[in-house]
């Protein structure tokens, strides 16, 4: 647990210092990072990616069967530390990052299903990776994330 939890801040603390780095250091004139989150509804993966160098990669799960999951690639379009959902009976979504209409990717108490189809059609997270995501996307911008949805 304890190379778990330390793996998770190098990366997340590497993301930031090169975002940092980037922004205002001798490099800049760059622009921001830029974030590729890849979901892989197949094997029901994200992997998320900052300036091309692999960051995390997570268990999900996206729609089931009834409720699919859009496919494509999408820009953050709002984002909520806390939402409730208007259309599934006020069920909360913490760390939201929308990316198309009601679809977002977010936290789930729902762990043991991570890794399968279950969801009405968003991508659903561990709560400490939704949590990671959203701090990230807070952190080098909605303009600089990329969310891309494959099969």
């Amino acid at each position: 647990m304890h190379t778990t939890i330390a793996a998770k801040l190098i990366n997340i603390t590497a993301a930031v210092l090169t975002g940092t780095a980037l922004l205002f250091g001798a490099n800049a004139g760059h622009a921001a990072n830029k974030i590729v989150a890849r979901v892989s509804l197949s094997r029901q993966v994200m992997e998320v990616s900052v300036d091309g160098r692999p960051t995390f990669a997570w268990k999900v799960s996206t729609g089931d069967r009834a409720h699919v999951t859009p496919i494509g690639s999408f820009k953050p379009t709002r984002m909520h530390e806390m939402w409730y959902s208007k259309k599934y009976d006020d069920a909360p979504m913490p760390h939201s990052v929308f990316f198309s209409g009601g679809y977002a990717v977010h936290a789930t108490s729902a762990i043991k299903r991570l890794g399968q189809p279950t969801s009405h059609g968003c991508v659903r997270l561990h709560p400490a990776a939704a949590a990671d995501f959203y701090q990230s996307v807070e952190t080098f911008g909605p303009a600089n994330t990329s969310i891309v949805i494959v099969k």
